[in-house]
């Protein structure tokens, strides 16, 4: 069957249709996904074949060509972000760092700890004595869909409380939500496993919120880490460093977050 011509084919539909090699629009999908963690060319070749790939919201063909800047790729039904120059550190934040691109009191800030180039900025929030592990990126949908109340993406925490072990009714009323100034928190996943430690998971992003829910039970917290935010953990970063996510874990968290509209930024 004759290729379309590109008097007749749709404007949205030319970045990934033509294919023809005297006019190369885009980059191979298949080279593409691969460069983005989805596995080799010939594994994302299969994809491909199978209908497994969306672009612009039709189903890709073997041979078709994308353009980062503009088309929105989906495999599975979830986007991918293929947008050049992204950047996505994972951050372990120790005390007394700001989370904020900038600050009138002269305070290191977060963004201090990564390089100055491309410009980035953190996702969420950990508060100033807060320690553990925050997202630093230029991706905005994939922050956005990360933050967005909508999601609950858990954060997971380890708290250092004051006066020895919580007791059971306590660790009850974590768990089942407990009424702060701002209203009853959702339920939470809470354990101690050690007297006056506790792990806390919450998928809400309230102000000061773990401080506040231990506050209220009597435990007031003396150290508080961050030791996951999704599917995202790293025990063996110091604090204070950085590392880059690597593109399984920015795929996984685009999968966990629906990352709606992650693909291209305007």
């Amino acid at each position: 069957m004759e290729q379309p011509t590109p008097e007749s084919t749709p404007p949205e539909a030319t970045p990934w249709y033509r294919d023809s090699d005297d006019a190369p629009l885009g980059e191979r999908l298949q080279k593409v996904l691969a460069a983005h963690g989805w596995g080799s060319r010939r594994v994302c070749e299969e994809m491909i074949a199978q209908g497994r790939v969306r672009v612009n919201d039709a189903t890709a063909v073997l041979g078709c060509r994308v353009r980062p800047d503009n088309d929105r790729v989906e495999v599975d039904g979830v986007p991918v972000g293929i947008r050049p120059g992204l950047v996505h550190y994972l951050v372990n934040k120790p005390q007394g760092v700001i989370c904020s691109v900038g600050d009138t009191h002269d305070r290191p800030t977060i963004v201090d700890l990564v390089p100055p180039e491309p410009r980035v900025h953190p996702v969420g929030r950990l508060d100033l004595a807060t320690e553990g592990l925050i997202i630093v990126t230029n991706d905005g949908a994939l922050t956005h869909a990360i933050t967005h109340p909508s999601r609950g993406v858990e954060k997971e925490y380890l708290a250092s409380v004051r006066r020895g072990a919580v007791s059971a009714g306590s660790l009850r009323r974590l768990r089942d939500g407990i009424e702060l100034d701002d209203g009853f928190t959702a339920p939470a996943q809470v354990s101690q496993p050690e007297p006056g430690l506790l792990r806390i998971t919450i998928h809400e992003g309230r102000n000061r919120q773990v401080r506040r829910m231990c506050d209220a039970i009597g435990h007031p917290v003396e150290r508080l880490i961050r030791v996951r935010i999704g599917p995202i953990s790293d025990r063996s970063l110091a604090p204070g460093t950085w590392r880059y996510l690597d593109p399984g874990e920015v795929i996984a968290l685009s999968t966990e977050t629906g990352a709606a509209g992650y693909a291209p930024h305007t």
